[in-house]
């Protein structure tokens, strides 16, 4: 019974170090912007009247649950606990969105969305270039592209609708 106490007491650290590596909060981070994706393009499916901003909605929605999927069974094949439920700031970016009419929204919108790949593509880069797991590297290595045709899809859409983004 004492040397199960050890290795469990041992074991501690190594899973408390897991718990906070940089692969670990690759995966929360990602699984908390995905879900953010497709909860705010669901909303803007319902609140927008553009339909090109509808269409980017349902790319959104589509890509991002696709991606979500995999990402959530990589997570737990590597038993890395992610988020199921959006956080208090993916919660109180809906709830001002929610709350603008339809033009404030649409550019409200666009201008997140060009913000939130832009750190999405960020995200990725990083964890290709110096990630230690090498299913998160190759995960992210693989749907970067996707990622990258999103944010260009955003700035395209902001410049069509005079939405001044910083950056580009």
């Amino acid at each position: 019974m004492k040397r199960v106490i050890l290795a469990l007491a041992a074991a501690a650290p190594l899973a408390l170090a897991a718990e906070n590596s940089p692969d670990t909060s690759f995966y929360r981070a990602l699984a908390e912007g995905g879900m953010s994706e497709v909860d705010l393009a669901k909303l803007a499916e319902q609140k927008t009247e553009d339909p090109k901003i509808k269409d980017f909605a349902a790319m959104m929605v589509q890509d991002h649950s696709a991606a979500n999927e995999k990402l959530d069974s990589l997570a737990s094949a590597k038993r890395v606990p992610i988020p199921r439920t959006l956080g208090a700031s993916e919660m109180g970016a809906r709830s001002r969105l929610e709350g603008l009419n339809r033009e404030s929204f649409d550019k409200s919108y666009i201008k997140s969305q060009v913000k939130a790949h832009e750190d999405t593509v960020a995200l990725l880069k990083k964890e290709i270039s110096s990630g230690q797991d090498s299913d998160a590297r190759a995960f992210a290595q693989s749907i970067l592209p996707t990622v990258e045709h999103h944010l260009e899809a955003a700035r395209s859409l902001a410049a069509e609708e005079g939405v001044k983004v910083a950056g580009k």
